[in-house]
């Protein structure tokens, strides 16, 4: 094994899931909380997630699962938060908040924290007190889903800190995962919660029986309102064709394993909101993400007319097939 490092992931779902899968690669032990006390006995006696990527076996000589949150966090060096943005707040609301102030952080939540409207990045700093140069973020392009297939796959490392985000990136790297670094903390984190906001247009489009031909204008349309934005929000110098940006949005938009594409897919066929996501039982971060960027650009008043057509279907109520008859006249 190549590290000795204390690693703790934060969350149960597919991404951590698949993070604990990566990190066993090349560490002896992982650290690993999950909120349910059912799952826990459940892969210490199954040696795999009930609930997600099932067909991941673990070996439970290399990982430490717990409800403890503190009991994980505590001995780790590196903290991986990977739990969905709308439930951040809420793990953390009795933690001990020293405690993380010196950590160095990981974010893998890819929306935003809307009790606080604001991005996981500046959460943890003004939750934890965690300065800047220790927080980073692990982003796409990558679904959790062909991790557990041990499908090629790619992750961007993005941290201030360049010796943080290669100590990542080198956890991270084995024979499936290649790993590149940016130190665009805040765009790489802005467009991560975009693009979730877009898939679920994709899939609107798709549902209302739009063609390739359309969704490829309005994907290419998403990916000028997100430099526009992102450029605005935090002005430095970066490349919106690369991977962190264009490849996590392509793969989001029209991956059948995206979570927001089947959202607004399913919208687009005449789902309420409450319905579709009863019946996907997974968090559509795009929901929650696209009421936050409206809010936030009431500050910058970017052109964003994707972002308001799916506020306006999914909150306004106003009906996807009105909505996107009048995108089609504002997009080029």
């Amino acid at each position: 094994m190549r590290h000795q490092k204390k690693i703790a992931v934060i969350g149960g779902g597919s991404w951590a899931t698949a993070l604990v899968k990566i990190l066993c690669n090349n560490l002896n032990s992982v650290n690993w909380w999950m909120r349910s006390d059912g799952a826990v006995a459940h892969i210490l006696k199954y040696r795999h997630n009930p609930n997600y990527l099932q067909s991941v076996e673990f070996d439970l000589n290399k990982i430490n699962v717990s409800t403890d949150l503190e009991e994980i966090i505590r001995p780790a060096d590196i903290v991986i938060i990977a739990t969905p943005s709308a439930f951040l707040a809420s793990i953390f609301e009795h933690f001990p908040k020293a405690l993380l102030r010196d950590k160095v952080v990981f974010s893998a939540v890819k929306g935003i924290v809307p009790q606080h409207n604001t991005i996981p990045a500046h959460f943890i700093h003004d939750t934890f007190g965690t300065a800047y140069n220790k927080i980073g973020i692990i982003c796409g392009p990558c679904h959790a889903e062909e991790v557990a297939l041990e499908r090629l796959s790619y992750l961007t490392i993005a941290s201030q800190n360049e010796d943080h985000a290669e100590r990542m990136a080198d956890l991270l790297s084995c024979r499936y995962i290649k790993t590149t670094v940016s130190d665009d903390l805040f765009g790489t984190e802005l467009s991560a919660v975009l693009k979730n906001v877009y898939a679920v247009a994709a899939g609107i489009c798709s549902g209302l029986g739009y063609g390739d031909n359309f969704q490829s204008v309005l994907i290419a349309n998403a990916i000028q309102e997100i430099e526009n934005f992102i450029d605005e929000v935090s002005p430095i110098h970066r490349d919106v064709k690369s991977s962190a940006y264009l490849g996590d949005l392509l793969v989001t938009a029209y991956s059948k394993f995206s979570r927001n594409r089947t959202f607004g897919f399913m919208i687009g066929k005449g789902y309420s909101v409450k319905t579709a996501q009863l019946e996907m039982d997974m968090i559509a971060e795009g929901y929650y993400a696209v009421k936050c960027v409206m809010e936030i650009n009431k500050e910058y008043n970017v052109e964003m007319p994707i972002v308001e057509a799916v506020y306006n279907i999914l909150y306004e109520r106003i009906s996807p097939v009105i909505e996107m008859r009048i995108l089609t006249d504002k997009l080029s």
